[in-house]
């Protein structure tokens, strides 16, 4: 497999736009312990910790490397590790009910993915694959427990993101009832541009992820075809642009405009 070849992660200067470069893997792969520890430190339920306390944890973790396409766990599966990626991009999908596969969320170096029985999800509900070639750090459940036990911050970041994570789903069921479709793609658009979008001036926010219009669909809780009409009629208008593996934002305050209109 082919590779994409960039300079390894460094941290954003200050008040430089958040943008996360691509860097696609070639197999076979070993994620060297300078970027273990760099994702590590960014990953929500571990930031801020001492170098210490997270070499700790890098040294309870597995490193795999997956290439593009291939799955790290399917939805229905006993749900028994937690993941972070530590390079690549990884993709969750889950299978709508006329039985189409879609996308729910892109994640980048450094975001945490996967359940366990422990948290109280016994079962994925969602798959997880690699979009592009990958390499994701894992740790399962008796070694989570430790880390819990040994490091109480941790504990309290779970609790507070397994609550966090019920009231989102709350907050969805009621956002498909009160938002328009406009407003549910621009929102998706928009949180991709923050993750994944590399700033080209004129040319736009370039995302470059092959994301089909089902995707798009999945992300914004719509169906493929209300978000066709949507973004065929923002590429009219100057708002996006696309291509085949790729999605552009051109006009982002407009997009932000269509996101909450009466800001």
């Amino acid at each position: 497999m082919g590779s994409q070849s960039t300079d390894l992660l460094e941290p954003p200067s200050p008040g430089a736009r958040r943008t996360i470069p691509l860097r696609e893997i070639t197999l076979p792969h070993e994620c060297p312990p300078p970027v273990r520890m760099y994702v590590l430190a960014r990953a929500p339920y571990f930031a801020g910790l001492s170098e210490d306390a997270l070499a700790g944890i890098d040294a309870r973790m597995r490193t795999r490397a997956f290439a593009a396409g291939e799955h790290i766990y399917h939805a229905g599966a006993p749900a028994d590790a937690l993941y972070v990626v530590a390079e690549g991009r990884v993709k969750l999908s889950q299978v709508t009910a006329d039985g189409t596969q879609t996308v729910t969320d892109v994640l980048v170096p450094g975001e945490l993915f996967g359940a366990m029985g422990a948290l109280g999800e016994p079962y994925h509900l969602q798959s997880a694959s690699a979009l592009v070639g990958s390499c994701a750090l894992r740790i399962d459940q008796q070694q989570f427990r430790q880390v819990l036990t040994e490091q109480p911050q941790v504990a309290l970041r779970v609790l507070d993101d397994v609550a966090a994570r019920l009231a989102r789903a709350q907050t969805d069921i009621g956002g498909q009832a009160t938002q328009t479709v406009s407003q549910r793609v621009a929102r998706a658009l928009l949180r991709l541009a923050d993750k994944l979008g590399e700033d080209r001036g004129r040319e736009g926010i370039m995302l470059e992820v092959p994301l089909s219009r089902a995707d798009l669909a999945g992300l914004a809780r719509s169906t493929p075809e209300s978000v066709s009409r949507v973004m065929s009629r923002w590429k009219k208008e100057g708002l996006v642009h696309t291509g085949r593996r790729w999605t552009a934002v051109l006009d982002r305050e407009r997009l932000e405009r269509e996101a909450d209109p009466l800001d």
